[in-house]
């Protein structure tokens, strides 16, 4: 394993804060919603104590493999896109009875925007990335003190197999009735869509049976938004390493292999959002042909 600084321990288990970096013409702003903690046995079943124990780098002092929860705000001068909305106003602790997470907390998410300058209204599309709670959050909850979600006027993208399927979300709480409140502004992507200036949708099932990538190319580099095909940092070291709820594990890994290769080019950052703090990075190869993800932001 790669040493690493006191510097990067204290980053890749720290709630996320705001980051940014610019592509040509595009300005991209991760935006903090929230923060998961997440069992690793249960989260990265392939992993063991000992591999834990080599790693142990990764985890919070409770033992927890901390995951950023939040939005990706892209502008191109007065025109900006958010791809994913975030958890939402919701709080929930650990339950001891369930192996795979613990505590979860969003609703940071409209501050943030606002703080950055861009009221809710301002964001003229969401693309979502894939059906899971933490990813959907505002985009069926109404912000305090109304009566509609924040986005409500927004085009809601979605990979046209993951909307197709998404009776599959209600077992992970994506409810028929919470998909209902933001229906009817769903517009599905085919692969290689262009869905807003430089940002394309690449589909990258595995996690879930649409799972989509969203690729944002800007000046001479692009920047690869790859959801939850990796979860944690230590992911990009040990693609081998899949998450206990993906929905097809072997097209997972084989999609997670290839996204590390990738993100070892020279013109390509790579942005996790479940990465605690280290959300932006690259993939640096090691002298034992593994990786290493190295924050760039």
């Amino acid at each position: 394993m790669a040493a690493t600084t006191d510097f990067d321990r204290i980053r890749l288990t720290s709630a996320p804060r705001v980051r940014s970096l610019s592509l040509g013409e595009l300005k991209i702003t991760y935006v903090p919603d929230g923060l998961a903690l997440c069992k690793p046995r249960g989260w990265l079943p392939a992993a063991t104590d000992a591999d834990w124990a080599a790693n142990r780098d990764h985890l919070d002092d409770g033992g927890f493999l901390p995951a950023a929860i939040g939005g990706l705000l892209v502008e191109r001068g007065d025109r900006a896109l958010l791809i994913d909305t975030g958890f939402g106003p919701e709080s929930h602790p650990d339950d001891p009875a369930n192996p795979i997470l613990g505590s979860i907390h969003g609703g940071e998410l409209l501050d943030g925007l606002r703080r950055l300058g861009r009221e809710p209204r301002q964001i003229e599309a969401v693309a979502i990335t894939h059906l899971h709670l933490d990813h959907l959050g505002w985009a069926w909850s109404a912000e305090p003190g109304t009566d509609a979600p924040p986005f409500a006027h927004a085009t809601h993208f979605i990979a046209a197999p993951e909307w197709e399927r998404r009776d599959l979300a209600a077992e992970g709480g994506a409810t028929e009735e919470r998909v209902a409140a933001f229906a009817p502004r769903v517009r599905t992507v085919e692969d290689g869509e262009e869905i807003f200036p430089g940002v394309r949708a690449s589909f990258s099932i595995g996690h879930t049976v649409g799972h989509v990538t969203y690729i944002i190319t800007g000046g001479d580099r692009r920047l690869i938004a790859f959801g939850d095909a990796m979860h944690a940092p230590v992911q990009v070291t040990h693609p081998e390493w899949g998450c206990g709820i993906d929905h097809d594990p072997a097209e997972a890994a084989a999609h997670r292999r290839h996204l590390v290769e990738e993100l070892s080019r020279p013109d390509t950052i790579g942005y996790g959002n479940h990465f605690a703090d280290v959300v932006f990075g690259r993939a640096e190869r090691r002298p034992d042909g593994r990786f290493t993800w190295v924050p760039v932001a």
